[in-house]
């Protein structure tokens, strides 16, 4: 079977280039479907299945309005929205199987937020002038593949021919190379981690892959908890075992970890089982103590290695926390609930060890239980987190979670 490609760009000001490039992946042996999200026109070189007054009709923007203005800017962010809410649509009525586009920055912008609007696994490809350095926002928590253009996306050279055609191949090798279905697939279960809680998470792991779960480990450093939560959201996730959640103290205390406000929410979301722990709450993480804020200088610090300085949370930030823990709980489609530790909740928050601090950790549970609905289950345990009790009865109320999931669905 032939695949079939989105073609996506500007047509408006690159039809040249995406001629040559429609006609490499013909030539290649595939179908092409042109998604246009050029807003002062369009070509008369190829046929174009979607033309850019459906893209920002999306987005609930009008394209003459647009134009009138004149104003790139608010042109370009609304063809962004409009194609990622858009492009999942497309390629499931349209069964497409790849998407390629190429651009400058304003260009791979666009077409890079229509991409990262797909599930990891999707082949997804643009050839770009931005394809080096910092690609973070063009790419996210996706496998977007940004190919350099070497020469300026403009005309077709001796350079330029050679990139686009190659770009061509390789969108279509990985169209036609989705690997086969397995008969042992495993129920995935993706897990959070921090160094202050690596022992209790790997004899979590052991367990649940002895009991025939996959598990895939984050490291709670902010795009870790970003990535396993968009994971979730493709839906490529069965339960998440979140034990460190230490990314929620650098979202209310400024820290170099923050993943977010929306950390906590893609399990109930999803409507999957979702244990939550309050491991590693007790620290803000920075870099060398130098970067620490002037404002924190009078507070607890810890230096873990010369790159990492911790910040012992008080007892402020703690009720905080629990505040943002309990919204998204109470918010989850699914079974959830909470384990928490009553003898620290990382190694350093261990009796006698430096950020050691009962009444910060009891503020957090406090608070937590006030807001939290009755009927999401909350158990407290007398072990740090990194005992074996611990870990133990987070399998078991994991695994319980999940058994529930399954007689309701």
């Amino acid at each position: 079977m032939k695949p079939r490609i989105a073609l996506v760009g500007a047509f408006d000001s690159k039809g040249a280039e995406y001629a040559y490039l429609r006609e490499a992946l013909i030539a290649q042996g595939a179908e092409v479907f042109a998604v246009n999200i050029g807003t002062l026109g369009t070509t008369d070189r190829f046929p174009v299945d979607v033309e850019a007054e459906a893209v920002l009709a999306t987005a609930g923007e009008d394209l003459v309005r647009l134009r009138a203005a004149g104003d790139r800017g608010p042109a370009m962010s609304a063809a962004a929205r409009g194609l990622a809410a858009l492009l999942p649509r497309l390629v499931a009525e349209n069964h497409l199987s790849g998407i390629i586009g190429m651009g400058g920055t304003g260009g791979t912008s666009v077409i890079t937020a229509g991409m990262r609007a797909l599930p990891v696994g999707f082949p997804k490809l643009c050839v770009s002038t931005a394809a080096a350095g910092d690609t973070a926002s063009y790419v996210g928590f996706k496998d977007i593949i940004l190919m350099p253009s070497i020469v300026d996306i403009a005309g077709i050279n001796r350079i330029s021919r050679q990139i686009l055609w190659r770009a061509a191949g390789a969108i279509c090798g990985m169209a036609r190379s989705a690997p086969p279905p397995s008969a042992t697939d495993k129920p995935v279960i993706a897990a959070s981690m921090f160094g202050n809680t690596t022992r209790c998470v790997g004899a979590c792991r052991a367990a649940l892959e002895t009991a025939g779960f996959e598990v895939l480990v984050f490291h709670a450093t902010g795009v870790g908890g970003r990535t396993m939560e968009s994971l979730v959201d493709d839906g490529l996730i069965d339960a998440v075992l979140d034990l460190t959640t230490t990314e929620l103290a650098d979202t209310v205390a400024g820290g170099v970890f923050d993943a977010g406000p929306d950390r906590l929410a893609a399990p109930g979301r999803r409507g999957i089982p979702h244990l939550i722990s309050n491991g590693c709450i007790d620290m803000v993480n920075f870099g060398p103590r130098h970067t620490v804020p002037a404002r924190y200088a009078a507070r607890l610090l810890h230096e873990w290695n010369p790159s990492v300085t911790l910040m012992r949370t008080n007892v402020e930030e703690n009720i905080a926390m629990a505040r943002a823990f309990a919204a998204k709980a109470n918010a989850a489609a699914g079974p959830v609930a909470f384990l928490l530790p009553l003898r620290g909740v990382s190694i350093l928050d261990g009796d006698g060890q430096p950020f050691c601090d009962r009444e910060a950790d009891a503020a957090f549970a406090r608070e937590l239980k006030r807001l939290l609905k009755p009927s999401i289950p909350l158990v407290e345990i007398d072990a740090n987190i990194n005992d074996d009790a611990f870990s133990a009865k987070a399998v078991e109320m994991l695994r319980e979670l999940i058994a529930a999931r399954r007689r309701t669905t």
